[in-house]
Parts: structure tokens; C-alpha cells; sequence
């Protein structure tokens, strides 16, 4: 079988960048500027790296780095090399990340200073020969006498290229990056992403929100978290500049958003909820930003509301997309005066599936579900992945034909949603979150909704809890942050909304709702609390 290779990678318009405007601002991290002449060398030293001391060939290279030059120069060089590249985060448990090394089979590591640490609690569980890259980090010793098996190319030791960086010849098909999505086995699932899925989404998104090398664009996401990528290769694309936000101000970035004058803004809804909390989201208050996007959770239309009021001259839009179809697929534009009359349970749309792509909805039967009645959303098109790294189970079981709609395949997103007439989706909940109450069937974003709508915070999750073959006994329910409102109160308010099954049995004030590290409210974290000892 003949491989057709492609001169067009993600990392292309990024070296393109790097031949035409050297000069210009690519990166700030850590209070510096790095231009793309300077991050493109240090990508390019990288890459020459990894050519020169691999030890055996792989399609796959790690990257163990954290909002650090040496990060994102690490993406890029993998990629320059012709290389996938496997994000992996320093705050994850070591033995989640020593999974996801031996599930990709990387033999190539990158690691960035600010993870030497997380370096040596990971070196004793890592049994094959790796290559291990540590770009600005100067001879340790230590780790060449303890873990010899492994080779060390340290900062003195990287060649020192002088040469145009090429553009590395790449299969279309090949996968770009991998990501570990949680699996219910405890298993992380690996979704291999190839460079024709993700171009086919940076060029739409490049087009729909007309980037130019002007604009400044946030970074809030961890690059373990697949909404990173668009960040990075979005911005680099069309030649702009990607401000790196301090991890402590990832929840608090108001100085940082008018301090960097951003124009690009892209995080979960939770990072609103929380500056909302805090009272950053004041009338006028970002007069910079011209593009505001929110993905990765429910989009409150409160928080929509509050947003678009402090970005006067921004688009608000709230993204859905899971990692499988490449970062975000559909969109809705948040509009003060048509938006909230769409809103289900208080939510924003998900609106309205971006050119080239599709979707379907199917019932239990896998029958197209009737326009307005509830559905399973499925999703086809260039952005949609194959399957998943080595599970070929697991492939099978999400993605899927649907006879009535022809051969293509269709990826079962585990969203429940609607569609209206002229198109638009409804986020409903997960399919997982549907659970059953005394025989009911239970959506526990509906009992969300009334929780805040009574509480008065969009800092408020219901649990169902305690459940036992697959029925719950009742719902809990939490509320976040310094809040005033009285529990009688809640209690009236949801009873008047909801039927009695679905009312919490009992209230839960806590100063913060928990959140996973992609920055979402954290249902299982919630459920884990009440299994440990809170009594409900």
C-alpha cells in the first residue's frame, strides 16, 4: 500500500510565519517575548535533536512542559521533526502520566525545567530507553548516574541549526497530537488526531472570525486539553501573537486580559463563573477584545449576558465540541435580545454545525430521532477522528453507522440534544447523566438550573446520590462561594419548579465548587465527597 504524503502540516502556517516575518511577536511566557524567529529556532534545535539521537523510529514524541518556552517550542519541534506530539502535564498523578507514556509508546521525550521534578518521580517507572530532551536545562548528574538506560540530550548538548527551517513531509492522515480523554475503565482512551482533521478546523475557524496579525489571543487551556490547540495553531496560523496565561490567573484574568490588550479570548464557562464571583465582569471592562469564545462546559446564559455586557465590542459565541471531532464543531452566536429566549434549562445553544461538517441524532435504536424530540448527537465530516489509539472495542462501540443515512461513519458523541426547525442544537446533559429516580428519568442539568435560578450563583451542581444498580435514591445539591440565600428558600423555590423526586434531599454550602484540571465544574468530585463520609 502506497502512503500519500502531504507538504502541508498543522505546524506550516507557523513556518511560513517564520520565513516571512521573523520579527514579529509569537509567544509571551514568563513575562518575555519571543519572537517567531527565536521560537522557531528553538523548535528548530529541538527537531534536530530529535532527528540526530533518536533511538529507534516512532511516530510519537512526548512533551512534558508547563506554560514555558520550552512548551510550546517542544510542540513545535515534534511536530517540525515529523513527529505527533503527546502533551503531558506535570500536575496529572505520575503514574496517570506514566500510563499515557506507555499507552502512546513514545520514545521520545521533551521536558521542559519547570518539570525536572515531575522528571525524576516518573524515572523509576519507565522501563524501556527513552530519548529525553531537556532544552534548557544544563547536565544533571544525578539522573545520568540513577537512570542510565535512557539518553539525555541537555541544552549543551542540542545542535545549533542555522539553516530555513523545512517543512516536514507528513501524512495528511498522520496523527498531529494524541490526547488521553478519561475512560470509565479508569483507563485513559487515546484519541489520535491526524493533521487533515485539525487543518480542516483552523482554516474554518481562521475565515469565520477573519484572524489577522494583529491579534493577541489568550491561553488559558493546559495542553493536555485539545482546546490548547486551537490557541496555538489558530493564532500561529495567520500570524499573531499567543499570550500565555500565569496558572494563578487563569481564574482571575482581568489585569491579565487588559494588561496584554488580547482580542482573542477562548476558556471554559467556569473561568466566567468565577470572575463573575469575583466582580470582573463589570460593564465595558474589556474594550479590547473582539472575539470572546466559550467552550468545554454549559454556557449559562447569565454568564453570556454578564460577558457580553464586558466586552462590549466583542462576538460572544458559545462552542461544543468533544476531542474526538477535533476541538469545537458547531457554534451560536449569543444575540441580548433573540438568545435567551432559546435557552433550555438556562443553557446557551450549541447552536449551529460549522461548513462541511454534519450531524444526526439517534434514538436507543440508533433511528434518526424526529426534529424537537431529544437524540443522541452524531457527528461526521473532515474534523471527525477514526477511533480510538489501540481500542479497537471501544472504536466499534462509539463509532458507528447509521443504516438510514448512508456509509459514512458517525461518532457517537454521548450528548443528549435537540433540533429545532431551522437547525439548531440544545444541549440537554450527558446521556451518563440522565439517571433514575423512582422510576423517573432524571436530567440533572434541569435540577442545576433551579438550584441557581434559587440560589442566586451559577457556582451550584447537583449529584445524584447514592445510586445502586444504576437507580439513585434522590439528588443533592451544592452550592458554591459566599451565598446568602437561605436553604428554606432554595427548597421552596425547587419545589415549586420541580416535581418532588427531582428536588434535592439535602443542601450542601461549600466555599468552591471543585473543579478537573481542564477548569470544569467537577461532578465526580462532588459524588466522591458524599462516598467519603458527607451524609446526605
Amino acid at each position: 500500500m502506497t502512503i500519500t504524503k502531504s507538504t502541508k502540516s498543522i505546524v506550516s502556517g507557523f513556518l511560513k510565519a517564520v520565513g516571512e516575518f521573523p520579527d514579529r511577536p509569537a509567544l509571551e511566557v514568563d513575562d518575555q517575548t519571543y519572537t517567531y524567529q527565536q521560537l522557531g529556532k528553538r523548535a528548530q534545535d529541538i527537531a534536530a535533536s530529535i532527528k540526530a539521537y533518536e533511538l529507534t523510529a516512532n511516530s510519537l514524541a512526548g512533551v512534558l512542559g508547563y506554560r514555558s518556552f520550552s512548551a510550546y517550542a517542544g510542540v513545535l519541534g515534534v511536530l517540525i521533526s515529523g513527529k505527533g506530539y503527546v502533551p503531558l502535564n506535570p500536575e496529572f498523578p505520575t503514574e496517570r502520566t506514566f500510563r499515557m507514556i506507555s499507552l502512546s509508546k513514545v520514545n521520545v521525550l521533551i521536558v521542559g525545567n519547570e518539570c525536572l521534578k515531575e522528571l525524576k518521580n516518573l524515572l523509576p517507572l519507565i522501563k524501556q530507553s527513552l530519548t529525553i530532551i531537556l532544552p534548557d536545562t544544563e547536565a544533571q548528574e544525578d539522573l545520568v548516574k540513577n537512570y542510565p538506560v535512557h539518553r539525555y540530550i541537555f541544552s549543551s548538548d542540542m545542535p545549533d541549526h542555522q539553516d530555513p527551517v523545512k517543512e516536514p513531509e507528513v501524512d495528511g492522515e498522520g496523527t498531529a497530537y494524541l490526547l488521553f480523554t478519561s475512560g470509565s475503565t479508569g483507563i485513559p482512551k487515546g484519541v489520535p488526531v491526524s493533521h487533515n482533521n485539525v487543518i480542516s478546523y483552523v482554516e474554518y475557524i481562521c475565515d469565520r472570525y477573519d484572524v489577522n496579525e494583529h491579534d493577541r489571543f489568550s491561553q488559558t487551556f493546559d495542553m493536555t486539553f485539545d482546546l490548547s490547540v486551537h490557541d496555538m495553531f489558530v493564532c500561529w496560523q495567520r500570524e499573531a501573537c499567543l499570550c500565555s496565561i500565569p496558572q494563578k490567573s487563569v481564574m482571575a484574568p482581568a489585569k491579565f486580559i487588559n494588561e496584554k490588550k488580547l482580542t482573542m479570548w477562548f476558556s471554559v464557562p467556569s473561568v466566567a463563573m468565577f470572575m463573575s464571583k469575583f466582580r470582573m465582569l463589570n460593564p465595558g471592562v474589556y474594550p479590547t477584545l473582539r472575539c470572546s469564545l466559550f467552550c468545554g462546559e454549559p454556557f449559562s446564559s447569565v454568564l453570556a449576558a454578564q460577558w457580553q455586557e464586558a466586552a462590549p465590542n466583542s462576538v460572544v459565541e458559545n462552542l461544543y465540541g468533544p476531542t474526538e471531532a477535533t476541538i469545537a464543531i458547531s457554534y451560536h452566536t449569543w444575540d441580548s435580545n433573540s438568545t435567551p429566549e432559546k435557552c433550555t434549562n438556562g443553557i446557551v445553544p450549541i447552536g449551529t454545525i460549522f461548513d462541511g461538517q454534519k450531524c444526526r441524532l439517534i434514538d436507543k435504536q440508533h433511528n434518526v430521532a424526529a426534529t424537537g424530540q431529544p437524540g443522541e448527537l452524531c457527528l461526521s465530516g473532515s474534523q471527525v477522528t477514526k477511533g480510538y489509539l489501540n481500542n479497537p472495542e471501544k472504536t466499534r462501540s462509539q463509532y458507528i453507522k447509521i443504516p438510514s443515512v448512508g456509509e459514512n461513519t458517525w461518532y457517537r458523541t454521548g450528548d443528549l440534544v435537540k433540533q429545532d426547525e431551522d437547525g439548531c442544537l440544545y444541549y440537554l446533559g450527558r446521556i451518563d447523566n440522565q439517571v433514575q429516580i423512582l422510576g423517573h428519568r432524571v436530567e440533572l442539568q434541569e435540577v442545576d438550573h433551579a438550584l441557581r435560578k434559587a440560589s442566586g450563583t451559577e457556582m451550584a451542581l447537583s449529584v445524584a446520590w447514592p445510586i445502586k444498580d444504576g437507580m439513585a435514591a434522590g439528588v443533592v445539591g451544592f452550592i458554591g462561594g459566599q451565598n446568602n440565600a437561605e436553604e428554606a428558600q432554595i427548597f421552596e423555590y425547587c419545589r415549586s419548579e420541580l416535581p418532588e423526586y427531582m428536588v434535592p434531599r439535602k443542601l450542601y454550602f461549600i466555599k468552591d465548587i471543585p473543579l478537573n484540571s481542564n477548569g470544569k465544574m467537577d461532578r465526580l468530585q462532588l459524588k466522591e465527597m458524599l462516598d467519603k463520609g458527607m451524609s446526605a
